[in-house]
């Protein structure tokens, strides 16, 4: 008999609980540029997250086939496959300046993922460059590409949240690169791996405080989101101040991944 544990693990591995970060994200975008309910991008960026993800996790033990895949693995790899039909199906309903950039955005994920240089090791092992490539990422899928599908006109508001949105991903980041701290490779070099567990902490704690008065200085500025966003910024806060190598692994791929949806959910009911 299936456990819990056993499928919430599958939830987590198979990348759905990211997915709906990023998901969340893009209704985050949505509401604070007020724009429509654009479903086709939210779902093209909530399915090609679980492609992504699963291709950047799975993609060396696929290619490398030194073991025969577990049930686990064949399930995930029909989850992506089909997810990969949904992207393909989303992104012809996509406006063609929003389908031009997220081929780009495809070829950043790919550059993280293969080698493409001789002699040369993926984007995500070169020194210091990973935390770089996959913020960015995230704020190609969920901020430029939901106001590009939606003709909003990038001015100071969307440069404004750009920061912000690279901050918190940033922060988010080195959480995980706190607790990965035992496991990385130390030519990575990571945040932590460089400047040490405390000063990563200081870092992450010191950009939360743009990433909230920023706020401020938007065109169309909302009290009430003030108010969300301190919650969100105590609650990272926490989290960053908590974290640790010793800690278990659903710190982070459960509960510091739930923070953008924390962040949506505040806004959808209050």
């Amino acid at each position: 008999m299936i456990s819990f544990k056993q499928i919430f693990d599958f939830y987590i591995r198979s990348s759905i609980h990211v997915a709906l970060s990023v998901y969340a994200l893009v209704r985050m975008t949505h509401y604070m540029f007020h724009i429509s309910a654009d479903q086709p991008m939210a779902n093209f960026a909530f399915f090609g997250t679980i492609v992504g993800y699963n291709f950047v996790k799975y993609d060396v033990l696929a290619r490398a086939q030194k073991q025969q895949m577990r049930n686990e693995l064949k399930i995930i790899a029909a989850l992506s496959f089909c997810s990969l039909v949904a992207v393909g199906y989303y992104f012809f309903k996509l406006q063609l300046v929003t389908q031009i950039v997220s081929v780009g955005v495809l070829g950043l994920t790919l550059l993280y993922t293969l080698p493409f240089f001789p002699n040369r090791k993926n984007a995500r092992n070169w020194a210091g460059v990973k935390i770089y490539i996959v913020a960015l990422c995230w704020v190609g899928v969920t901020l430029v590409l939901p106001l590009l599908n939606a003709h909003v006109p990038l001015g100071f508001d969307f440069y404004l949240k750009c920061i912000q949105r690279f901050i918190l991903v940033f922060v988010l980041i080195l959480i995980f690169e706190i607790l990965d701290l035992a496991n990385d490779d130390p030519h990575l070099k990571t945040v932590p791996q460089q400047i040490g567990v405390k000063r990563t902490k200081i870092v992450g704690l010191l950009m939360l405080i743009p990433f909230y008065f920023l706020e401020l200085l938007k065109n169309n500025f909302i009290q009430e989101q003030m108010i969300v966003n301190g919650i969100l910024v105590v609650a990272l806060s926490l989290f960053l101040a908590f974290a640790n190598e010793k800690r278990s692994k659903y710190y982070t791929s459960f509960w510091v991944e739930s923070i953008p949806i924390f962040w949506w959910l505040m806004v959808v009911f209050f």
